[in-house]
């Protein structure tokens, strides 16, 4: 017999992990983690191109994991509120854990 509530808390955990399932996603989500950033600090921490790490992160703000403000010309970028628990449990609880994620990879 199926819960349909604990049905969608795994369709829930799915979502979230399918949208964690890139290697730059996780390592957006690590550094914002650490504090709110702005494209170029991303561009520049994560050594991925701006237009890549731009279109992921129109992807997590519009799944809800990512919560962006305006300061003059710039849009800084943070952890949604109520996602942050989640996000720091599942990467503190992971092989990901003590990995500085703001450095690029050789």
């Amino acid at each position: 017999m199926a819960c349909p509530d604990r049905d969608r808390v795994f369709e829930r955990a799915a979502e979230l992990f399918g949208l964690l399932a890139t290697p730059v996603r996780l390592r957006i989500v690590a550094a914002l983690l650490q504090g709110e950033r702005n494209v170029s600090q991303l561009t520049e921490g994560l050594g991925a191109a701006q237009p890549t790490l731009s279109q992921h992160l129109a992807t997590l703000y519009h799944c809800g994991l990512v919560s962006r403000r305006r300061l003059g010309a710039q849009v800084l970028y943070s952890i949604a509120d109520e996602r942050r628990p989640v996000l720091e449990r599942l990467m503190s609880a992971s092989p990901l854990a003590g990995l500085n994620f703001c450095t690029p990879s050789p």
